[in-house]
């Protein structure tokens, strides 16, 4: 693991020192989840995660780049080092 954090690292000062860093932040485990659903009017309340599933998000970076091609750029990057799925997805302008 120490090869893949430090890869991670070295990618994260690669994007503070363009200015495309907003901020990252790692997840607790799936298993730390509580969830709320609403129906008939009840909100109910349970453990664990949204879904069940293998594959949970462990963290996320939020980037600004100038178009899709950018953050893919830096997306690919991070897919390279740590041999994860990297998921890409734009954020909603306020008022939209």
């Amino acid at each position: 693991l120490e090869p893949i954090m430090s890869g991670v690292l070295d990618w994260e000062t690669r994007l503070k020192s363009t200015g495309s860093w907003v901020f990252t932040a790692g997840l607790l485990p799936a298993t730390s989840a509580t969830v709320l659903r609403t129906a008939d009017g009840e909100v109910a309340i349970t453990d664990g995660p949204y879904t069940e599933g293998k594959e949970h998000l462990g963290g996320f970076t939020v980037i600004s780049a100038g178009d899709l091609d950018a953050a893919m750029g830096w997306g690919r990057q991070l897919a390279e080092i740590t041999s994860l799925p990297i998921e890409i997805r734009p954020v909603r302008a306020e008022g939209s």
